[in-house]
Parts: C-alpha cells; structure tokens; sequence
C-alpha cells in the first residue's frame, strides 16, 4: 500500500513538473515571439549606416572614422530635412556615386590606395545601444561603406531616425531624434527600446543568438 501511495505521488510530481516545464517554455516561446515581431517593426522603420576598417591595425581604424566623419558631414547637408526612412534612402541612392567618391577621396588623400565599396542593401546588426536608446538586433536597409579589404573593426550609426550624432559624452540621444522615432514607432515599441532594462537586453540577446542559428543555416 505504501508502494502504491508512493508511486501515485512520484506520478503526480512528475505531470506537475512537466505541466509547468510546458508552461515556461510557452511564455518564453510567446516572450520571445513578441519581441521578435517588435524587432522587425523596428528594422522597418530605420536606415542605418555601417562603416568597416581595412583592418584591425591603429592606422586603418583612424582611416575608417576619417571616412565616417566626411561621410556623416556630406550626408547631413544633403539630408537635412527629410522626414522618412524612406526618403532618407533614396536621397543617398541617389548620391551614392558621390558617397563613393568622398570615402574614396578620403583614402587616398590619407595616402592609401585602398579600394571603396558603397552600396544600399539589407544587413543583419546585433543590438546597439546609442545613447539612451537602444536598438533590437535585426536586418535593417543600410548604406554600407567597406574599405579595402573591409577586415577591421567596424562602426555603425543611424542615418534615420538621425543618430549619428549622439553626443557620446553624455550618452544622450536629442530630442529631436527621439520626437522623430516617437512618430514613427508604436508607443509601445518606443517604450521598449529607450527602457533599457536588463529584460530588454536578455530578450533582444535571445533573439539575436536565434536570428545567428538562422543566418548559418541552422534553422533553415
């Protein structure tokens, strides 16, 4: 009798255990769903510009924030008062050819021979944070600027909403920038990216080593 009584009670446990294993895993399957719906709500309403260095060596690094700076100041003046993601990127479309140019220019007036390659495409980023906000992993449109052999360090900001110019010293993004992602993101999703919580980094890291697996095949 006690065998039995024993027996039902390790069976009850064990259903117990498993019910609420199940339960875990559908609220971080749903946790994680949500997030990632999120994450390409907000890739779809962000150009990024992403900047990578020949190399690694101290040289080629200054060479690439020289490139950086001169692209970021010609695509300022050319960009100054657009309202969309979408204009954003056909501005830069259209002056590609001159983008290629002013980093090419920059290289060689440096006193390298390095190569230039600018192109518009679709990339997949980790999460960033700049400033107070912070960016969920994703593929994002981007301007992508890839010096010589573009086996270095790399640097990114956002061309759209503008934050590139996030003042690093007080990590702050300017209101402007945020009143421009306000307008363009649901407020919820706005809350999520300028909380910064450790929740939100834990979710936008758990999605970001999903969306890896699926880039190298993993998933597919």
């Amino acid at each position: 009798m006690r065998f039995i009584t024993k027996t039902l009670s390790n069976s009850k446990l064990k259903r117990f255990l498993i019910l609420t294993l199940l339960l875990i895993l559908y609220i971080l399957i749903s946790a994680i769903s949500y997030t990632n719906a999120v994450c390409e709500d907000i890739a779809n309403t962000v150009f990024r510009l992403h900047v990578i260095a020949n190399s690694d060596t101290d040289e080629d690094q200054n060479l690439k924030y020289l490139v950086r700076d001169n692209i970021i100041s010609y695509i300022n003046n050319i960009s100054n008062n657009v309202t969309s993601k979408e204009e954003t990127m056909k501005i830069a479309q259209e002056h590609i050819k001159d983008l290629e140019k002013i980093a090419l220019d920059t290289v060689q007036s440096n006193g390298y021979n390095y190569s230039v390659k600018v192109q518009i495409g679709n990339f997949a980023f980790p999460s960033k944070k700049y400033g107070d906000i912070i960016l969920p992993p994703g593929y994002y449109d981007a301007l992508k600027v890839k010096i010589g052999e573009a086996k270095g360090r790399n640097w990114w900001c956002v061309m759209f909403p503008p934050l590139c110019f996030v003042d690093v010293s007080t990590g702050v993004v300017p209101d402007e920038s945020k009143e421009t992602m306000k307008e363009n993101l649901s407020e919820e999703e706005y809350a999520l990216i300028s909380q910064g919580s450790n929740d939100i980094k834990v979710k936008f890291k758990i999605v970001e080593v999903l969306q890896n697996f699926t880039i190298s095949g993993i998933f597919m």
